[in-house]
């Protein structure tokens, strides 16, 4: 099992799904917990439940489309713990909508914000805390940002800048220590479906998902520490995923039609 004891590690979008999941995980491998959400009480109810299994936490109110808030996050995790191990890029915002049926523009402003620019933000902030450490960035991406997913343009979209930033890093920090882990989960069951963005900026307020067909937040999260651990360059979190890498170089057709049943058949 990896060793996490001690390390200080930041995640965002901690307060539920994976985030919340990943660092009830990591937990009782004694890590510093620095847990970071827009729902301050959700966050204090996890890092009680953290600090039970035997991580030592700390509570981050911080919307990271602000690069203020970024930047607090980093401090407050360099003023308390003194370093930073890891940095875990996991807040993040979905959409539902085919874009013929999109009213309101600004839902793509939003999942760019929040899925890309958000990641970017806290990564530059913490950035040279992790180049003294020889530490490690995760970028918790998707699927979506590896191919197109119909119904979700905006969110692949942001998930593709995402893919494309963090994997040109990676080469920019050859040599210095840091590693770069993006991971690409399939469907996970999460509250960010029923907070999707409609094509009218609404929010659905429901998952249109079939949560007993795909993965738990739990299953996904150890596979993420697994990841982690190994500090490995790519982590697809499901078979279907990485077939599709592959046959998405010799028959792209194939994907699409995929793409669009998986679609289908969980709505």
């Amino acid at each position: 099992m990896p060793d996490f004891n001690n390390k200080t590690i930041i995640i965002t979008g901690a307060s539920e799904g994976i985030g919340r999941a990943l660092a009830l995980e990591l937990a009782p491998q004694g890590p510093r917990l620095v847990l970071a959400a827009r729902n301050r009480e959700r966050l204090e109810s996890l890092a009680r439940e953290c600090a039970a299994a035997g991580a030592t936490t700390l509570v981050c109110r911080c919307d990271v489309t602000g690069k203020a808030d970024c930047e607090s996050l980093v401090k407050n995790s360099i003023d308390r713990f003194g370093r930073i191990d890891i940095l875990v890029n996991n807040a993040g915002a979905t959409m539902w909508a085919e874009f013929s049926d999109v009213s309101d523009l600004l839902v793509f402003r939003e999942l760019m914000d929040i899925n890309y620019l958000g990641a970017v933000y806290c990564t530059h902030f913490a950035l040279p805390h992790l180049l003294e450490s020889r530490g490690l960035i995760v970028a918790v991406a998707s699927l979506a940002g590896l191919t197109g997913v119909p119904s979700r343009t905006g969110y692949a979209a942001s998930k593709h800048a995402m893919v494309g930033f963090f994997e040109s890093l990676r080469i920019e920090l050859r040599g210095t220590g840091v590693g770069v882990s993006i991971i690409a989960p399939d469907f996970v069951v999460s509250q960010i479906h029923r907070r999707a963005i409609k094509g009218d900026g609404a929010i659905m307020g429901e998952t249109p998902m079939q949560e007993a067909r795909i993965m738990s937040a739990e299953d996904c999260a150890a596979l993420i520490a697994g990841a982690m651990g190994k500090r490995q360059r790519l982590l697809i979190t499901s078979a279907r995923g990485k077939m599709g890498r592959w046959l998405k170089l010799i028959a792209p057709g194939l994907i699409d039609r995929i793409a669009e049943r998986a679609i289908r058949l969980r709505r």
